[in-house]
């Protein structure tokens, strides 16, 4: 079940930045696992290089490349990068992003700018293409990485930018589900909750913790109903589900992975 073997993946923020499994990390090994040939991106190379490190320590075939996921003409070389090794790109899984805390009125504009590029033009651009190339093989999966914050708003602290992005991946997601039904192609969403990914001791204890690590971890294992946070881990398989052949009739639809946490009521 959920196996890949022939098809090339091509994963975005496909490295960590820290030690440990971040989402986009997990997910390249795991689809690799399920035996994709994987192609890489992030804009820190030498992450980029210790996730492929590990898929062709396991066995498989992995290629690390470095791009820049706002700049267009990177995206597209990269792209064309991934057709010269492989000849083809199956599965793409759109996982660029990052969170700032702010309303309208306190953030500066480049913050907010930075925001909806950050994580919805990276999706975009992806998109642009790859979707040309999945319309070519007439077959194609794409994956997006939305996240709880774009279902539901926390009453504690304002994310304005980062909700809104959020959201506008589940609603591209749709648009380019059912703008590519008839031709082969598929468009979902997973949407993760509270993660302890390296990005928690990176950047959250920083944001949100007074630089308590411990009480931060502590106070969003107990958020969850579930009772701890999920991994890296836990969205990889979400995701690896979305692009097997057992996923086949889904598409222009959402999976949460958050431990009931959207369902448990406001925070």
């Amino acid at each position: 079940m959920f196996r890949l073997d022939g098809k090339v993946a091509l994963v975005t923020g496909a490295g960590s930045v820290g030690p440990g499994w971040g989402n986009g990390k997990a997910t390249a090994v795991v689809l690799a696992r399920a035996g994709a040939r994987l192609f890489g991106i992030d804009v820190n190379e030498a992450a980029a290089a210790e996730t492929r490190d590990i898929i062709l320590g396991e066995g498989g075939d992995a290629v690390a490349h470095r791009c820049d996921m706002l700049a267009a003409e990177e995206v597209e070389a990269a792209v064309a990068a991934c057709l010269d090794r492989f000849g083809r790109i199956d599965v793409l899984v759109n996982n660029v992003g990052g969170s700032h805390p702010g309303g309208p009125a306190d953030m500066p504009e480049e913050v907010w700018d930075r925001q909806i590029d950050t994580n919805l033009k990276t999706a975009f651009l992806g998109c642009k293409y790859v979707l040309p190339v999945m319309e070519r093989q007439g077959s194609g999966v794409v994956v997006n990485i939305s996240s709880v914050a774009g279902l539901r708003m926390s009453t504690a602290r304002v994310h304005s930018a980062y909700s809104a992005s959020k959201a506008g991946i589940i609603a591209f997601s749709k648009s380019v589900a059912l703008g590519y039904a008839k031709k082969g192609i598929r468009c979902n969403t997973v949407v993760p909750g509270l993660m302890h990914t390296p990005l928690v001791e990176h950047r959250l204890v920083r944001q949100l913790g007074a630089n308590d690590a411990e009480a931060l971890i502590a106070k969003r294992h107990a958020s969850v109903p579930i009772g701890h946070m999920g991994t890296g881990w836990d969205i990889a398989h979400a995701v690896l589900f979305l692009a097997s052949e057992e996923a086949k009739y889904v598409t222009a639809t959402e999976i949460v992975v958050d431990g009931g946490l959207t369902s448990a009521g406001p925070v």
